[in-house]
């Protein structure tokens, strides 16, 4: 027997579409100029969901539907011969305009059926969608999440609109096989795309096709994630691929997927999980359609499962642990595509943090290391090991080459030689068919994670070069025991110092055991972080911002830091 329905998350639910589409519906015959053709047909389908929704103040508003209509006419416009839409980066996107369509399908939909006044909007929703078939139908992609949001808007043409080769072509995207790892993660390692793409189309996919294997991968996706979120209500983006590498991403996007898999099978925890997500409040006005389109979202959670502590899970495949307890929470990350690809490039895992620690409001967001050697950028480890249940090692070696002269067969009278990439840089030198003189530097850090922290062993080894290691803190709290240095940063020798924000507090303790003492406020030279060359060259940075403090000095290097969160005891 069903669950009955959560009432209060449907008026929710439906106050978060109101919110956008009461002010379109007020000015309906207002021209929505300069909106992109994603936003005008996200907007269509609030309209249209506002419209069919008894919770909605604007239920069966006349107003909503001529709001609707006239952002069905932009929409129309900003469609070219093909099908696809003008607008944005991607010339001619078979994947970009699939998300415009999406929106229509569902659009469609909730207007079929719904009665004459919607006959007109009905009518130019199919218009455009059946516009846009042929092309994506033949058409290609270019990141691994476009497959399946270019599946699924094939699905939703094949549900109003049914054609076989709609389902063939599904197929043949299909059988490459979904992109996740062995831990559950997208290829993308993306919370971004995993929330807004991946997870929601192939939920669309195993409706549409009876297909049980893809809500699997939903699951599984979404299993790992609990271990990612984070105590602020985000979930860990340092290990992901795209651009939200360096940004926090939100919980709340999950919601649909945690409470609908949450009331299908049962599982507490993905109700926990769904609860945290709507915490915050529910904003998204996309979900008032989602719960027509899928009535189980309106039904009861079951009963949250309470949250293990203290727990920790390693994530192999993208090199991360995270460790929570009552007191910390805590992540080291050492899987970096840098060190292999030895380049810095959209697509790749390029964030230099390797460590993070929660306790409370005392964050602590990154933990990097800066290395002067050839301007070959910050510690990214090139190899994590998992040493003991809590103990981590992160390594990598840089190289760098000087060149000896050619050999007497590899000459050229004409002196023009190849110009070749040797890692650091280009030059017309035919590098690899030089003789090369190595020099390598190695940097190791260990972590043993604690119920309260971390203990780290940072072992520097190579020539005397000079290095930094950065503790950004997040801003509303002041670092004590540190010495101001301007802009925003502080320097740390060999004394404590703490990080408190209201009760909550993260202590930080340093001990140099081998190698010269460390820098002095005096030394901003060395205390500094570095990008390293491929973001300067081009006058870049993927510095962090915040509350940074400085431990730095020259090396070789051995030393110890402790890093402990404390927070009250909670109130029984």
């Amino acid at each position: 027997m069903p669950s009955p329905l959560d009432h209060e998350f449907v008026r929710a639910v439906a106050r978060a579409a109101d919110r956008p589409a009461a002010p379109l519906a007020a000015g309906p015959h207002e021209e929505p100029d300069g909106v992109t053709h994603r936003v005008l047909a996200r907007r269509v389908k609030t309209l249209v969901a506002a419209y069919r929704s008894p919770d909605s103040a604007l239920h069966g508003s006349s107003r909503a539907v001529a709001a609707a209509t006239t952002h069905l006419r932009a929409l129309r416009a900003a469609q070219t011969a093909s099908g696809l839409f003008a607008g944005g980066d991607n010339v001619q996107s078979p994947p970009d305009s699939a998300f415009s369509v999406n929106d229509v399908c569902d659009a469609h939909v909730l207007a079929a059926g719904a009665g004459p006044e919607l006959r007109e909007v009905t009518a130019a929703l199919a218009e455009i969608a059946e516009s846009a078939t042929t092309s994506l139908l033949t058409g290609g992609v270019h990141t691994p999440n476009h497959r399946w949001e270019l599946c699924a808007a094939l699905a939703r043409l094949h549900r109003s609109f049914p054609d076989e080769r709609l389902l063939d072509r599904i197929e043949e995207w299909l059988a490459e096989g979904i992109d996740i790892d062995a831990e559950g993660l997208y290829s993308e390692r993306s919370a971004n795309y995993a929330a807004h793409v991946s997870n929601p189309s192939l939920l669309l996919l195993a409706t549409v096709l009876s297909r049980d294997d893809l809500l699997d991968v939903v699951e599984r996706n979404l299993a790992t994630t609990l271990d990612l979120i984070r105590p602020d209500g985000t979930v860990e983006t340092v290990h992901s691929r795209r651009q939200d590498q360096n940004h926090p991403f939100p919980l709340a996007p999950y919601l649909p997927h945690y409470r609908l898999l949450a009331i299908r099978t049962g599982r507490g925890d993905f109700s926990r999980a769904a609860r945290l997500a709507a915490a915050g409040g529910i904003d998204d006005p996309d979900l008032l359609a989602e719960t027509l389109l899928t009535p189980d979202l309106c039904r009861v959670l079951p009963t949250p499962a309470a949250e293990t502590l203290p727990r920790e899970r390693y994530l192999t495949t993208a090199r991360l642990a995270a460790r929570a307890s009552a007191t910390a929470h805590t992540v080291v990350y050492g899987g970096s595509d840098v060190p292999e690809h030895r380049r810095i490039r959209s697509g790749l895992a390029c964030n230099p943090t390797f460590l993070r620690l929660f306790a409370g409001d005392a964050v602590l967001d990154a933990v990097r290391l800066s290395r002067g050697f050839f301007d070959l950028g910050p510690f990214r480890a090139a190899d994590m090991q998992r040493l003991t249940d809590h103990r981590y090692r992160l390594t990598e070696t840089l190289t760098a080459a000087y060149y000896q002269p050619l050999p007497t067969h590899l000459r050229r009278d004409d002196a023009v030689y190849r110009l070749v990439d040797e890692g650091r840089f280009s030059a017309a030198m035919a590098f690899p068919d030089r003789p090369r003189d190595e020099v390598s530097h190695t940097t190791q850090v260990e972590v043993d994670l604690r119920d309260d922290g971390a203990d780290l062993r940072i072992d520097i080894s190579g020539p005397r070069v000079p290095w930094a290691l950065e503790f950004t803190f997040r801003p509303g709290g002041v670092p004590e025991g540190a010495t101001p240095i301007g802009d925003g940063r502080w320097c740390l020798t060999t004394g404590p110092m703490t990080y408190r924000v209201g009760d909550d507090e993260i202590r930080v303790e340093a001990d140099v055991e081998a190698g010269e003492p460390p820098a002095g406020p005096d030394l901003s030279d060395v205390l500094r972080y570095d990008p390293g060359q491929d973001h300067t060259v081009v006058g870049g940075t993927d510095a962090t911002t915040g509350n940074r403090v400085y431990l730095g000095g020259h090396g070789p290097q051995k030393l110890t830091v402790a890093l402990r969160g404390r927070r009250p005891a909670p109130v029984v």
